[in-house]
């Protein structure tokens, strides 16, 4: 009973946040439409959703990126979880839960306030400048990123701070070097093209790709680890020999 009422709960998850985000997009001009046709509907409301996006970053810059990072990090798991071969409908609501949880508390503003730091310390114009970013973004700020990730979910997966400290260490390097097959080509178009303020938008639709490389280094070791543990514990146990006759 356990399986069909788990599908059905992730389902209905799914579907329900499907249906109100595809409804508050296709909506947005709805104070506007009498005597709109479909067409006229479809056209302005791409426009008008980047509006609103533009307004809400004005209003509140730094809840906008949270729940932008959010609803992104959540995705990125469940991406994973699909990609790794589970069905549509029977991924791990409490480990997209945790993933969605650091994207919404910690990425969204960390980031809001690292793109500005970033501008701070690289005030020029000049031809080098965007490569420098991009070298500092996947060396400092991507080794404080990945370390606070893996450290945060280990956390909230209750695990001791010796587990957590064993899986960063051996994920540390090959986490970072993963990422310099995509990120720096990414954040040419991030420091070279996108402006401040719309540049952690253009990074969650990167993050996609990249969350669900995150999410499942950090699950595989986890649950290899946890499937490792009951061999360790067989084979440290004392042997004991049969009696003699």
């Amino acid at each position: 009973m356990e399986r069909p009422l788990d599908r059905t709960i992730n389902a209905t998850i799914v579907l329900a946040a499907g249906t109100f985000a595809i409804t508050k997009l296709v909506t947005i001009d709805q104070d506007y439409w009498h005597g709109w046709t479909l067409f006229e509907i479809i056209r302005y409301a791409p426009q008008h959703n980047w509006s609103a996006y533009e307004e809400a970053l004005k209003r509140n810059p730094v809840l906008a990126k949270m729940v932008i990072s959010g609803v992104v990090y959540s995705l990125g798991d469940w991406i994973a979880q699909c990609y790794g071969g589970k069905p549509l409908f029977e991924f791990d609501r409490a480990r997209m839960f945790r993933s969605g949880l650091v994207g919404f508390t910690l990425h969204g503003s960390l980031s809001h306030y690292y793109y500005q730091f970033c501008e701070e310390i690289f005030p020029f114009q000049d031809w080098w400048v965007v490569p420098a970013k991009v070298i500092f973004d996947q060396t400092a700020w991507a080794a404080v990123w990945n370390s606070i990730y893996f450290t945060v979910l280990g956390f909230l997966r209750l695990e001791s701070p010796v587990s957590i400290f064993k899986e960063l260490k051996a994920t540390f390097w090959p986490m970072l070097t993963a990422g310099w097959k995509l990120w720096p080509f990414a954040h040419l178009v991030t420091y070279g093209v996108i402006p401040v303020e719309q540049r952690l938008l253009w990074v969650d639709c990167v993050e996609l790709i990249w969350v669900t490389i995150l999410s499942t280094y950090s699950n595989e070791k986890t649950e290899a680890r946890i499937s490792d543990a009951p061999e360790e514990a067989n084979s440290s146990s004392p042997s004991i020999d049969p009696p003699q006759e």
